[in-house]
């Protein structure tokens, strides 16, 4: 897999989006954004910010950096971002694939206090993920295959995270 210079990876809870956009931006020396951290408030759980200020801060990090991969879940996020023409990356591992992902992840401390109050959410997380495939929007399946599918620019529809070992080292 090529490693370009803009990249936003899109995808369910637990599709491998983290792994593959911290491998992405290390082999192409870019710059990373976790639209989790743009999109929630602050020390708070489940509580979204204003649409436009994450939209804000998307701009303003896409424009301070050259080379940047930005992943998450929000389809309204990478769409605002499509014009710069990254290379889109849909992650569809398939549903049982996403909750046994969810099951097995290592605590986040950038989003949890503990790993326990992590768990606590888990069963949440868990109904989150299986409703992906059910429901329309920005947040859902139906919502990520259109995005992907109206864009023009380079795409890339994966089912299984590649062999991240192997990825290039970054374009000139």
């Amino acid at each position: 897999m090529k490693c370009a210079a803009r990249i936003a990876v899109l995808g369910n809870s637990g599709s491998g989006k983290t792994t593959l956009a911290r491998a992405m931006a290390s082999a192409s020396n870019a710059a990373l954004l976790d639209l989790d951290t743009i999109y929630w408030e602050r020390a708070a759980i489940a509580v979204s910010r204003p649409p436009q200020a994450a939209r804000d801060d998307l701009a303003a990090f896409c424009a301070a950096n050259p080379r940047w991969v930005i992943e998450g879940c929000y389809g309204d996020l990478v769409g605002s971002v499509l014009h710069r023409e990254p290379h889109l990356i849909l992650l569809h591992p398939g549903k049982e694939a996403c909750l046994d992902n969810c099951r097995a992840r290592p605590w986040e401390p950038s989003k949890y206090a503990s790993k326990a109050e992590q768990d606590a959410y888990l069963e949440n997380l868990l109904g989150w993920v299986a409703a992906y495939y059910d429901l329309d929007g920005p947040l859902s399946l139906k919502g990520h295959l259109a995005l992907y599918e109206a864009y023009a620019g380079p795409k890339q529809l994966l089912t299984s995270l590649p062999e991240l070992s192997s990825l290039p080292s970054h374009e000139p």
